[in-house]
This record gives structure tokens, C-alpha cells and sequence, in this order.
């Protein structure tokens, strides 16, 4: 049973295979503007290009943990996921606010998808 590691950095791994199963990291926003849809927006853009990466897609995205800043930016971020996320196909999801890493990320979210 092969382990590969994508984007390997002193603390963590972006993206972990094993077996047929995708575990990313918690993802925030490149360029965090204060904003939630905006951030929402740029973590999905870089779930997609870290799934294609793993050979999979957001329509085999088993699990979602989302965590909010505040729990106000509920519907900004959802305005986003829910024009992403493929209808038919969404994922068990849970949504919680946290205190995140740095007061400027407002939005971070974690996937684990099949491959």
C-alpha cells in the first residue's frame, strides 16, 4: 500500500494519496481579500486543480469540513459552494465557526474525495 505526498512542506503534506483515497489539507485562500465569497471562490479553485492533480474530481468529493471565521459568512460562502459543488453529488458536509491560523483568512475547508 503506497503512500504518495503532493506538495510536501516542513509541517505538511497539501494532498495525501492512499489507496484510491484523496486527503487534502485544510485550504484558505491565496490572496485573502476581506471577503468570504472571494476566499470560498479561490479555495475551490485550487480543491479542483489539487484533485485534478491527484487524478479526481469535486463529483467524488466524499466529505467536507468547512470552517468560518464567523459564523455570518454562512450564506457568502455557501453563494459559492453551492454554484460549485455538483448537484446530485455533494458531500457529507459539516460547517463550524473557528478561530482560524491568521485574522485575515475568514474561510478554510478540507476535503477527502475517492479517486
Amino acid at each position: 500500500m503506497s503512500i504518495e505526498r503532493k506538495h510536501i512542506g516542513p509541517r505538511l503534506s497539501q494532498a495525501v494519496v492512499h489507496n484510491d483515497m484523496v486527503y487534502l489539507a485544510g485550504i484558505v485562500a491565496d490572496h485573502p481579500v476581506p471577503d468570504a465569497a472571494a476566499q470560498t471562490g479561490q479555495i475551490l479553485d485550487q480543491i479542483d486543480k489539487l484533485l485534478a492533480e491527484c487524478g479526481t474530481d469535486k463529483s467524488r468529493i466524499l466529505t467536507a469540513t468547512i470552517w468560518l471565521a464567523d459564523a455570518r459568512y454562512y450564506d457568502e460562502m455557501n453563494s459559492v459552494w453551492d454554484k460549485w459543488v455538483p448537484a446530485g453529488q455533494t458531500p457529507a458536509r459539516a460547517c463550524v465557526e473557528s478561530k482560524l491560523a491568521h485574522p485575515k483568512y475568514l474561510v478554510e475547508i478540507r476535503v477527502v474525495a475517492a479517486r
